[in-house]
């Protein structure tokens, strides 16, 4: 709780964190909770053997359905990880898109696990309500090989090799990509995504703000945590309405000001079954489909209905050298009756800022100098921003899903095997988030 003497100094944040812990407003619903790996996670590892990091490597991910959580680059979630919101990006030379991190296992690192991205946590308040961050991604094809090589070639005793040594920033060939969350209320939220071209010859960059449900419907269970397959449809040019049991209905809006519509995008968040497993699919449309339709120009690919459990607007941007480019979206609790007008995405976010700006003031020594106040500050947002939805129902994952093979019967003696009564499913902190 924020006490009494800490509230005219805080403001408007100190209002909302008093609101929160209240209940009387749910201010800390949406936050940075969506991990930005799951793969090759304990949890996902449903192997005979226990090797977590090949039973579900980076390689799976874009195609296979996950089981207890969700993944994805600069992106948000509800605090029970129902709906998702992310980029994806496509330099026109990777040969994957850009959905999630990418990193070492602990057999490929020489120092073990480790993520091999340039990403930084640059904002946020404690109930969210402004939250900035950055990711730079390279123009040239990203060098997934030449990092797995190198690392596994070196021992112990030798320097990591890091995506900066690979050359994939030579010439400032790269994009910064920002990203702003800011909240009118605790169900309403607008996001600003800023792209940046770092070099001085004009490139082209494919970005996907994609919306959709973690997979609670495809393992056979019910309960709470397993509501019906919700949905995702168009609802104009703009705007994805989305339906969910539990969470209600939300709009995703994009504001078309300096950009034309976008294509919207759908499919079904369901494993590719065909490419991973060689079997037939259930259904024709499933979670990697954006990468076929956009790597690789497969129209088959997406659903040719305008609606489903993931979606994408696709924009295609040239970005002068040295220029950048700028998208808005909404995401709010669908509108009712006398709901007052939206307020303009800009607006909100200006005042979000200077909330946090505010808030940060009260917290940060003024004896620091500036360069001082923005490390404190950052590592303030590192802290934020590290909270993730973690969901881990042990006796669930040592038996198994109705719908789904067996585990393997040494599950329940070997790893976990005397922590069947645990149940997790909460946000909690998670201080290095890559593990």
């Amino acid at each position: 709780m924020t006490h009494d003497h800490d509230r005219t100094a805080l403001g408007a944040e100190a209002r909302r964190l008093r609101e929160d812990a209240d209940r009387t407003a749910n201010w800390k619903r949406w936050g940075p909770y969506l991990a930005e790996r799951q793969w090759g996670t304990v949890r996902e590892d449903y192997s005979a053997d226990g090797d977590c990091w090949n039973a579900f490597p980076h390689d799976h991910a874009r195609s296979r359905a996950y089981r207890w959580g969700e993944d994805g680059l600069l992106g948000i979630t509800d605090r029970e990880c129902r709906m998702c919101f992310a980029l994806a990006l496509w330099n026109e030379r990777d040969p994957i898109l850009k959905e999630r991190l990418f990193g070492l296992t602990n057999p490929e690192g020489n120092h073990g696990e480790d993520v091999k991205e340039q990403y930084f946590y640059l904002d946020s308040t404690p109930t969210h309500a402004f939250m900035k961050a950055l990711y730079k991604y390279p123009q040239a094809a990203f060098p997934y090989e030449q990092l797995v090589q190198e690392n596994r070639r070196r021992g112990n005793l030798d320097p990591e090799y890091e995506l900066v040594d690979t050359g994939a920033f030579d010439d400032d060939r790269y994009f910064d990509v920002f990203v702003e969350y800011a909240k009118d209320a605790p169900d309403h939220l607008v996001i600003v995504v800023t792209l940046v071209n770092r070099a001085r010859e004009r490139a082209r960059l494919h970005v996907l703000p994609t919306v959709w449900f973690r997979n609670t419907w495809a393992w056979g269970g019910d309960g709470e945590d397993m509501p019906p397959r919700p949905r995702l449809r168009r609802l104009d040019a703009d705007t994805i309405a989305t339906e969910h049991e539990t969470l209600g209905r939300f709009r995703l809006v994009a504001d078309r000001a300096g950009n034309g519509p976008a294509d919207l995008l759908f499919t079904e968040n369901d494993t590719n079954v065909a490419r991973l497993f060689g079997a037939p699919n259930p259904a024709p449309h499933v979670k990697d489909a954006f990468h076929e339709y956009v790597v690789h120009g497969n129209v088959e690919a997406v659903s040719p209905e305008p609606e489903g459990t993931k979606a994408a607007l696709h924009y295609v941007l040239e970005i002068p050298g040295g220029g950048e480019r700028v998208l808005r979206f909404r995401l709010a609790a669908a509108r009712r009756p006398g709901d007052p007008a939206d307020r303009p995405i800009d607006d909100i976010v200006r005042d979000r800022r200077a909330e946090a700006d505010a808030f940060h003031d009260a917290r940060v020594p003024a004896t620091l100098g500036a360069d001082e106040r923005n490390v404190v500050r950052q590592a303030y947002a590192g802290l934020m921003w590290s909270k993730q939805f973690y969901h881990y129902d042990v006796r669930t994952w040592q038996t198994g899903d109705p719908a789904q093979p067996a585990p393997d019967a040494s599950r329940l003696g070997r790893r976990n095997g005397e922590w069947g009564h645990l149940y997790n499913r909460d946000v909690i902190s998670m201080p290095d988030k890559w593990e």
